[in-house]
């Protein structure tokens, strides 16, 4: 749901701060957020080169529990996942203790609702739970959406009065570990409870800029002195939105409301291996009948990576075929300080989005030439572990 213009923007734990460091301060999914503080393109290359910490307490992070759990944690994990299964298409009941997974929540035309990460909880304690992490702008209506799918079965408690931050960067493990130690013993798309000044946090090895780093969630009122320790790092630097945009560009990563939509199935955005191969035999998720059909026949358009010559093509712009013909549009664009060049995402027919097929974008009514090129921009740098099932 939309916010409401008319009603005040809710503030994170950390506005202060952000105002105390200068930072340029702008509405963006019904909160005040910071949208850089020395400048887009130099806390864009920080990020790459040392590590960059972010607010995204604006994000929607929330437990799902049984109701009544059996105690034996391999049963509670499959009971709680065929709750939450009936909405997305990925295989929640395989995922070992401590792991994270990326899906999407569909609607019943097999478009994209939101895109979220689904953990299971690695400790015995907890089994039957789930940790769930939405989107911003999308939250109210997942909430309600899972409420309503789970019955009585499951309570799905909202984390109020949580903040959530984000240190990514080459230097981003170093720089947590003397801080929380266990956390670098988390690799890719892991996470766990660990303590922290004297409580726990909830500490996921992940993000959303191609980097390896971290995602903590904790409780507001320590959430000013985590900030605090960690800037007090010289390999730190705030970081706004503005380079979080441009990095998860360059990271090939879609953002919803652009790249992902009600309209947008995960095939045509590129983004098959949200299906399990378990859901795709049993075809029991929303919008099945036209995803199995897209993954069988090949969607009408796909999502392209494109490199462009001149000036960026921003999310509208019309994508044409060599001849001139529009043949779709650009959904994300923007500079890419690492390439130093324009970068677009945004959608073609399949028969035009191999690498090297050479297209046009029109920027105010200009063609300019385009490529598409292999996703990432820029490749990742994650840092994977194995697991260890406990």
């Amino acid at each position: 749901m939309p916010h409401d213009a008319s009603a005040p923007l809710a503030l994170t734990a950390l506005n202060a701060q952000h105002r105390a460091l200068g930072g340029r301060m702008v509405p963006f999914a019904g909160y005040e957020m910071p949208v850089q503080y020395e400048g887009v393109l130099a806390e864009h290359r920080w990020t790459r080169e040392h590590a960059g910490l972010f607010d995204v307490s604006h994000m929607g992070p929330a437990v799902l529990k049984l109701n009544a759990p059996s105690g034996d944690g391999e049963t509670d994990h499959a009971a709680v996942c065929a709750l939450i299964e009936p909405l997305i298409p990925t295989d929640m009941t395989s995922l070992a203790p401590g792991q994270l997974r990326y899906t999407m929540l569909l609607n019943d035309q097999g478009g994209v609702l939101d895109d979220l990460m689904i953990g299971r909880p690695a400790d015995g304690a907890h089994q039957g739970e789930l940790f769930i992490v939405v989107n911003a702008g999308t939250k109210d209506a997942d909430y309600a959406l899972i409420a309503a799918s789970v019955a009585r079965k499951a309570s799905l408690v909202r984390l109020e009065g949580w903040s959530l931050l984000a240190l990514q960067g080459p230097d981003a493990a170093a720089v947590l570990k003397a801080v929380v130690p266990a956390a670098d013993d988390l690799g890719f798309m892991q996470w766990a409870r660990l303590p922290l000044g004297g409580g726990e946090a909830i500490v996921a090895r992940s993000g959303y800029t191609g980097e390896d780093g971290f995602e903590i969630t904790l409780p507001d009122a320590q959430a000013a002195d985590l900030w605090t320790r960690l800037l007090a790092d010289d390999r730190v630097r705030p970081i706004g939105l503005g380079a979080r945009d441009s990095l998860r560009l360059e990271a090939g990563m879609p953002l919803y409301g652009h790249d992902l939509g009600p309209d947008i199935s995960p095939v045509e955005a590129g983004l098959p291996f949200v299906i399990a191969k378990r859901r795709r035999a049993a075809g029991d998720f929303p919008g099945a009948p036209r995803i199995l059909q897209e993954l069988k026949d090949g969607p009408p358009r796909v999502r392209v990576a494109l490199t462009v010559q001149g000036a960026p093509a921003r999310e509208g712009a019309q994508i044409a075929a060599a001849d001139g013909a529009v043949i779709g549009v650009v959904t994300s664009g923007g500079f890419s300080p690492t390439l130093s060049a324009p970068i677009a995402l945004g959608f073609a027919p399949p028969a035009l989005s191999s690498p090297g097929t050479e297209l046009q974008v029109i920027v105010r009514g200009k063609a300019q030439a385009a490529v598409v090129v292999p996703l990432p921009f820029v490749p990742h740098r994650y840092v994977r572990k194995p697991f260890t099932r406990t």
